[in-house]
Formats: structure tokens, C-alpha cells, sequence
């Protein structure tokens, strides 16, 4: 009941975010002086708890916003028994409706809930799992922003937290597997702690991202690694009389723990990953639409028998 209480709350400030806005005004994207740019999924090692993240809590564009987005990583995996051991293609697909509501003048909330659906080859074939996920509810409070419009430099920063909430199905036969973390949920109730910076001068700006997911055991004994994200993007505004249109670049990195196990530790469940991003949104009256890739620059997952190849993603989004 707790789970679709948090439904209904998201869905009633959603509604009433939307219908305290001014469709015959629409807003100017130029006049967002604080972009919040979140990019950094939650993602446990791959993707099964991927609610965010290296892509984003957040959009350049819209401060504040309904929509819908979809993201696709893939990875290889291999068992590492022998230096000639196949590899296994993994291909992690979610869509997620996602927004970012104004709660007072400084506190804001975004709401994420996906929907997964994965493949992945094996040694007895291709197998597939789908289902909800884990949804995600963050609030940010606005510490300190510059007041002064003659300021050389534009100053935003945020400190908040959240939880991520087991709607998704954990699947503990996937435990063994080489990359456990091919599930549509973890099981456990997480906590979020996040922080965001942005610093501007004219049009060009950076954001920079710092967040320590705390993971919790579920009710299968199984507790995956607590994970630390990072990421930093320069963006650059380009307004047009018709539309608005922001070019962006950056790195993104990720530190998982260990999983455990009935209090034990699993081996090899531990890594890192280090990524370049690139990409752009643009934004026309109300509507904006954005698209990034990400590629690894340096990683080592579960001790080097998982690899990722790549991250997309692409999104719709209405400002409200």
C-alpha cells in the first residue's frame, strides 16, 4: 500500500504543477538561469536499477517538466574461466516517465518510473525479462543562487536527497549469473543523497553532479554495493527567434561496491567506469526534445567480465 501511495502522490503533483501553468505564455528557455543537468544514472553496475542516471534526473531545457524518455546501455559479459571464453552481448532498454516538479520557490522534486525490458545471449540461448521498475523520488533545495543579474559569473547550487522504491521484480536466480545485476529491480528500499552546481557566464555554462546511492538488503538476503555518481557537462545556449537549441559535453563516472550476500561478500561485483558524453537538446514554445551518447573512456566491472559498449538515450519532454 506504502508503494501506491507514492503513485498517487506523484501523480496529484504532477497534475497540479501542470495546471498552474500559462499555456498561452510560454516560458523562455533563455531565462533559466538555473539548469539543473543530473547525469548520472542509478544504474547497479548495468542496468537493473537504472532510474536516472548517466542520463539524468533532470533536463537543460526544463526546469521544470513532464516526460517521457528512453535509454538503451549495452554491454558483454563473459564467465572468464578460460582465456578463449565467449562473450555474451547484454542489451539493457528502459522507458521511463520522468518529471521535475516546483514544490516552493526552492525546493523541487523529480519523480522517475521505468519500465524495463532486457535481453541478453547465453550459452543456452537468448533470454529475455521485463517488468516496472524501481521508481525514484528526489527533493533538491536550493542552498545558494547568484542574485545579482550584472554578476560576471551565475552561481546555482543544490543539496538534496531521496529514495528509490522496489516496485520492480528481483529475480534471485539471477544472483549467480555473471552480471547479476540483470534484473528489472534490486528488491530494497535505497536512499539517495545528491548534490548539483552549476556555474554560468553569458550563454556558455557547466554543471557539475556529485550523489552516494545507500543500498539496502532485500528480502531475498541479496544487498547490491552502495554506488557513487559523478559527472561534469559544458553546454552552450543558442537562441534562435524560432527555437532554442543547446549543444553539451562532458564526463561521467561511476564507483560500485560490493554486493553481498546473506551478509557475505560476493566477489567480483565490485568496478568502476569512467565515460564521455555528448549531446544536445533543443526547445520550441513548450515542447523540447534532447538526445546524448556515452562511450567508456576507462572500466573495470565485476572484475573485468563485464563490459560496456554504450549508452543512448533519447526524450520528450513538456514544460509545465
Amino acid at each position: 500500500m506504502k508503494k501506491y501511495s507514492f503513485l498517487i502522490l506523484i501523480a496529484f503533483q504532477l497534475a497540479t504543477a501542470s495546471g498552474n501553468g500559462n499555456a498561452t505564455n510560454p516560458p523562455k528557455f533563455s531565462s533559466f538561469n538555473h539548469i539543473l543537468d543530473a547525469k548520472e544514472i542509478l544504474c547497479d553496475a548495468c542496468g537493473c536499477s537504472a532510474s536516472g542516471g548517466s542520463m539524468g534526473f533532470a533536463s537543460i531545457l526544463n526546469p521544470n517538466f513532464i516526460g517521457v524518455r528512453y535509454f538503451n546501455q549495452s554491454y558483454k559479459s563473459t564467465d572468464g574461466l578460460y582465456s578463449n571464453s565467449p562473450w555474451y552481448e547484454e542489451n539493457f532498454n528502459t522507458i521511463q516517465v520522468w518529471g521535475r516538479i516546483p514544490i516552493t520557490k526552492k525546493i523541487q522534486i523529480s519523480a522517475l518510473l521505468p519500465y524495463h525490458f532486457h535481453n541478453r545471449e547465453s550459452a543456452n540461448g537468448k533470454q529475455n525479462i521485463s517488468g516496472i521498475g524501481d521508481a525514484t523520488l528526489l527533493g533538491m533545495y536550493e542552498v545558494f543562487k547568484t542574485k545579482k543579474d550584472s554578476a560576471v559569473f551565475s552561481h546555482t547550487l543544490h543539496f538534496g536527497g531521496g529514495l528509490k522504491i522496489p516496485f520492480g521484480k528481483f529475480d534471485e536466480a539471477n544472483n549467480g549469473s555473471i552480471n547479476p545485476s540483470y534484473q528489472v529491480g534490486t528488491g530494497s528500499w535505497d536512499y539517495i543523497l545528491a548534490t548539483e552546481y552549476v556555474i554560468k557566464r553569458k550563454q556558455f555554462g557547466l554543471n557539475a553532479m556529485l550523489n552516494y546511492v545507500i543500498k539496502t538488503e532485500n528480502d531475498k538476503n541479496y544487498r547490491f554495493g552502495n554506488q557513487t555518481n559523478y559527472a561534469g557537462t559544458f553546454f552552450y545556449l543558442v537562441e534562435t527567434s524560432k527555437f532554442t537549441f543547446v549543444p553539451q559535453l562532458g564526463i561521467a563516472g561511476e564507483i560500485y561496491d560490493n554486493n553481498y550476500q546473506y551478509n557475505q561478500k560476493v566477489r567480483g561485483t565490485a568496478g568502476d567506469i569512467l565515460l564521455s558524453k555528448i549531446g544536445f537538446e533543443i526547445g520550441k514554445n513548450r515542447w523540447s526534445f534532447g538526445a546524448n551518447t556515452m562511450l567508456p573512456i576507462n572500466q573495470n566491472l565485476n572484475d573485468d567480465r563485464v563490459r560496456a559498449n554504450y549508452r543512448w538515450s533519447v526524450n520528450l519532454n513538456y514544460t509545465l
